[in-house]
């Protein structure tokens, strides 16, 4: 029996709580008036011009465009491999036409040796920040520099 009043008890406690939470009136604080708007008239503004058109040509374009030394619609393997015969030859020491590890080897030993200021063997991050190559100088896009 004391199992029946404890649940009509308990079911009359969550349906009087259930009421008075869903017939409870919560009261929004008023918003207060808005600020008056800023006058700027010491500034006059002017036009903004219309902005830049974009370039119609896609990335591959230009990369394409760039490869294309003689402007003719092709690429051929001269246009190709003749960029970077300044870089192999910098590397080949014997100009043999022929790039071995160890040539490769000793240059990249080189630089290494260069970076390392502290001769222990080992490039801290500061030593290895030396070896970054060196930005290009960006050229302007105007005739003005």
């Amino acid at each position: 029996m004391a199992r029946w009043l404890a649940g009509i008890a308990a079911v009359l406690l969550i349906a009087t709580g259930g009421f008075l939470a869903l017939s409870g009136r919560a009261e929004e604080p008023p918003l207060p008036p808005a600020p008056q708007p800023r006058l700027a008239a010491a500034v006059p503004l002017s036009p903004i011009p219309n902005a830049p058109e974009a370039d119609p040509k896609s990335k591959e374009e230009k990369r394409f465009a760039r490869a294309d030394k003689d402007e003719d619609g092709r690429i051929t393997l001269a246009e190709l491999v003749e960029p970077r015969r300044k870089a192999f030859a910098k590397l080949d020491a014997n100009q043999d036409g022929r790039l071995s590890f160890e040539e490769w080897a000793v240059r990249t030993i080189d630089k290494f040796e260069g970076a390392d200021a502290d001769d222990n063997e080992a490039l801290t991050p500061a030593e290895y920040a030396t070896t970054a190559p060196k930005p290009k100088k960006k050229k302007p896009n105007c005739a003005c520099a």
